[in-house]
């Protein structure tokens, strides 16, 4: 079951009586635990009927005494356990596990119960997860990878009815990375900037958000592509004069990133766009710059910069490389690179 099925469910007033939100990405955790706490009940309801607690400050035992409670003046009460993972689930007599699970087997439908277990998973073993699985609710909100987030902008944008370039998309999942919670809070400023009814382009990344249109790894990776010396070297030039903003670990990741997928479009025997794109995870308006890059590296070549990627990421470390300004070495691994 993913986020947006719970959320429909929710928005019909479905209610089940446990929610079991649970996962490393915290994003959709707090999305659905956050309009339940400010959708279930009317204004007036939440006062007698809505409890929020905190797994470091809370106990089983108060957990399931408030989830007995009955409702006053309303059809159901909200019991909303933020930080779950902090409750002691194994330790001691009357552990949550056992508590929270005698509850669950019979739980009061007038009780919604929403625990929010973030930043790990639940144990699928444990008897618990399968009750509360049987009764009611369990999303796992899954860590997204870096090369999935462009993708997941995409997606987000069109549930909003807002439109968004590619290109930017893209360009923002390889600067703003997996934490999605901080992508949101940029693109929600993105929609405040931009006319609803106007793409999203990347100047307004650009002017919006601070990540220049010209000079980013991922305009770096094009030149890289399609053997562009000049505008490759304008670019480490500009990381060079703009460390903090540059790291040098963050440039690597990404020029490793992309010719692991060069590397892996030498051995696709289908070269279709779309299959492209899916063994990749990038959209189809970039799978023609992939063709660019394998043409211009062939798989000896790009098995080296492989090689050299690891060699530069130990020489950052001071491996072989004793006070060697990382401006160095970025035009060092360039050069390899693109001769």
């Amino acid at each position: 079951m993913n986020a947006n099925t719970v959320l429909a469910s929710i928005k019909k007033r479905q209610f089940k009586p446990i929610y079991l939100l649970h996962g490393e990405e915290p994003y959709y955790i707090d999305f659905i635990s956050n309009y339940i706490e400010k959708h279930a009940l009317s204004d007036a309801e939440k006062g007698f009927n809505q409890t929020i607690l905190y797994g470091k400050d809370t106990d089983a035992v108060s957990i399931v005494n408030a989830a007995k409670r009955y409702p006053m003046m309303s059809d159901y009460q909200v019991i909303i356990v933020k930080e779950a993972q902090n409750l002691k689930w194994d330790k001691g007599e009357g552990k949550a596990d056992d508590l929270l699970l005698k509850y669950l087997e019979q739980p009061l439908t007038s009780t919604i119960l929403v625990i929010c277990y973030k930043y790990a998973k639940f144990d699928k073993r444990k008897k618990l997860y399968k009750v509360a699985e049987q009764v009611g609710v369990v999303l796992e909100s899954a860590k997204i990878y870096a090369d999935k987030v462009g993708p997941w902008i995409d997606e987000w944008m069109r549930e909003q009815g807002r439109h968004i370039q590619p290109r930017a998309s893209a360009l923002m999942g390889e600067y703003l990375g997996t934490d999605l919670s901080k992508v949101v809070n940029e693109l929600e400023k993105l929609m405040l900037n931009v006319a609803v009814e106007r793409e999203i382009t990347v100047s307004d990344v650009e002017n919006n958000i601070g990540i220049s249109k010209d000079f980013n790894v991922f305009e770096l990776n094009t030149a890289l592509a399609h053997k562009d010396v000049f505008k490759a070297n304008q670019i480490i030039d500009y990381f060079g004069d703009n460390p903090k903003a540059n790291p040098f670990v963050v440039i690597l990741g990404a020029i490793s990133t992309y010719f692991v997928k060069v590397l892996k479009y030498h051995y696709l025997s289908d070269k279709n766009p779309q299959n492209v794109a899916r063994v990749l995870g990038v959209h189809p308006f970039f799978t023609k710059e992939y063709d660019v890059a394998a043409k211009n590296f062939g798989r000896w070549k790009t098995f080296q910069i492989i090689s050299y990627l690891r060699e530069y990421d130990l020489k950052s470390k001071g491996v072989n490389a004793v006070n060697v300004e990382q401006g160095e070495l970025l035009k060092e691994l360039i050069f390899k690179i693109l001769h």
